[in-house]
């Protein structure tokens, strides 16, 4: 019998995880980065260092970690840095299989502040190589417990970077010694939990925000771990804060759960987050046109997007989906439902987009009639609608 050529026979290897740490300006990364780099949890980690303008300086304040950290200073990640960032990943991969550098088990990208982190999490999740070799972890947002709030009111991109978060570090608390801004952190924790209720809030002078607080979210390496969905979705702090913003206001949602902005900030009042539930399986046609539909029409107020789906042609084995804007990572298939509740979840961060609206469409494919809203074929029969092109799910 002829042996098989190893090459052909070769499993791909698993996914890297790969991790954005990002905060405003001043609000400590360089700090907290120092201190991820002590411990050995991270010791197979490879850094990438990004910063603004033509002379950097940062990486002069990072201790190095066996020299695998790389510093790019071409412009910023949300901008100019964009086609750099994937050739230095496609380098670092190449050198990586190659035995020129030794073996990485993880990425830590650390943005400039002034970063708008969607674009940096567009390129790992778009490119077709890259999405093969690395996995989209998590966001990391630290904001100054000092200077927090000032910042949230002035630049939008402080906004962002808190609402998509996975885990937001408060910095600098051992700063505030007065009952006047005690008072104040209380209020901006308040209001971090309002813009993004999913993501754990950690402190970090309280030795909270440490390797294992803040990385292995529970759902970055389907292949060699059991994935943890319920800790990666985190659905139950959304619904605790919806219920407690319910009952501060004497209303109730009867079973739905909407974040409804009362902050009159301009920034924060066009930030929703809610979680769609549902507990029969959608056709997996009906579920592509669904996201097909929000991503052409709806991308750019799709903050993140991240859930777990049952569909008809196999109830048994769920699908999770992971987006930020139009750009979504190709669905994964588990093998089984991680947890005994069976029903779809999935979070969304949006901006300028009401809850109701995407209720409303889910509820057009999956068969819910409602006198306000087009059903199925008539959402497919619009010329705008999508059609003829592969699906998410094809």
């Amino acid at each position: 019998m002829a042996k098989q050529d190893p090459i052909l026979t070769r499993r791909p290897s698993p996914p890297i995880p790969l991790s954005v740490l990002t905060g405003f300006l001043g609000a400590g990364k360089t700090t907290l980065l120092n201190t991820l780099l002590r411990d050995p949890a991270l010791s197979d980690t490879l850094v990438l260092i990004n910063e603004f303008g033509e002379v950097g300086l940062d990486h002069l304040l990072v201790e190095r970690a066996d020299g695998d950290m790389i510093v790019m200073s071409s412009g910023c990640l949300c901008c100019t840095i964009r086609g750099d960032l994937i050739s230095t990943l496609e380098d670092l991969l190449k050198r990586r299989d190659n035995g020129r550098i030794r073996p990485f088990a993880r990425v830590l990208i650390e943005t400039t502040g002034l970063a708008d982190p969607a674009p940096v999490l567009h390129t790992i999740m778009f490119h077709p190589y890259l999405m093969l070799r690395y996995r989209l972890e998590g966001v990391i947002t630290l904001v100054d417990a000092v200077n927090g709030m000032a910042t949230l009111d002035v630049h939008p991109e402080s906004v962002k970077q808190v609402a998509v978060a996975d885990r937001i570090v408060l910095s600098k608390t051992d700063l505030v010694n007065s009952s006047a801004m005690k008072a104040d952190l209380g209020d901006l924790i308040q209001r971090l939990k309002a813009l993004n209720p999913f993501a754990l809030t950690l402190l970090a002078r309280s030795g909270e925000s440490i390797a294992d607080n803040l990385f292995n979210m529970g759902l970055y390496d389907l292949e060699s771990k059991s994935p943890d969905v319920r800790r990666w979705l985190n659905v139950e702090a959304i619904d605790a804060s919806h219920s407690q913003e319910a009952q501060g206001h004497g209303h109730d949602h009867k079973g739905h759960h909407h974040a409804h902005a009362h902050d009159v900030n301009r920034h924060d009042a066009s930030i929703r987050s809610f979680c769609l539930r549902s507990d029969a399986p959608l056709e997996p046609q009906s579920f592509d046109m669904f996201l097909d539909l929000l991503r052409q029409f709806h991308g750019p107020s799709l903050l993140r997007v991240k859930g777990i789906v049952g569909l008809t042609m196999d109830p048994d084995r769920p699908v999770v989906i992971h987006g930020v804007q139009h750009i979504f990572h190709p669905p994964v298939r588990l093998d089984a439902w991680p947890d005994a509740d069976h029903s779809t979840r999935i979070v969304f961060i949006l901006k300028d987009l009401k809850p109701e609206f995407i209720e409303k469409l889910w509820g057009a494919f999956a068969g819910i009639a409602r006198p306000d809203m087009p059903d199925k074929a008539a959402l497919i029969s619009n010329p705008l609608a999508p059609s003829g092109r592969r699906g998410l799910l094809d």
